[in-house]
């Protein structure tokens, strides 16, 4: 027997196991794209998720609004102030539940328009999503400042 022909022997079982170790890396970063992608997750159609959402937070934006105003303005803040603290909180706290639930909600374009001197106005834009739909809807409702 020539050395060559071992030599050469051990070359190709060597380049068949690199061959074969670089194949299962790729299948597992190929494997690993696809669940990171979501495609292994079967799609729902009866999924209503951010319906249900949506009618959620339509019902409670304007009572937690108003409750967070209410709160503020105890503590001293002018009306106009504690509104806007208490919806900017009330976004902070519905983005964070969303975030929970695996649903973004997100109020956008949010304006305060003080209306009488015992009425504000707040008009916004509610966002919510949940990867495989999305809804906007405008939200409207009034705040009532308490006299003290």
């Amino acid at each position: 027997m020539r050395p060559t022909t071992l030599t050469s022997s051990n070359g190709a079982q060597m380049l068949l196991a690199t061959g074969v170790v670089l194949l299962m890396s790729l299948l597992s970063m190929a494997i690993f794209g696809v669940k990171v992608a979501g495609l292994t997750l079967p799609h729902e159609a009866a999924s209503d998720d951010v319906i249900d959402t949506t009618g959620q937070v339509l019902e409670v934006v304007q009572p937690l609004s108003q409750a967070r105003m209410d709160l503020w303005m105890d503590s001293g803040l002018a009306p106009m102030e504690a509104a806007q603290l208490g919806i900017d909180t009330v976004h902070d706290d519905l983005l964070h539940h969303g975030e929970i639930r695996g649903v973004e909600i997100k109020l956008t374009d949010i304006v305060l328009s003080e209306i009488d001197a015992s009425t504000i106005q707040v008009v916004a834009e509610l966002g919510v999503s949940d990867g495989e739909a999305m809804l906007t809807y405008d939200v409207a409702f009034t705040l009532n400042v308490q006299s003290s």
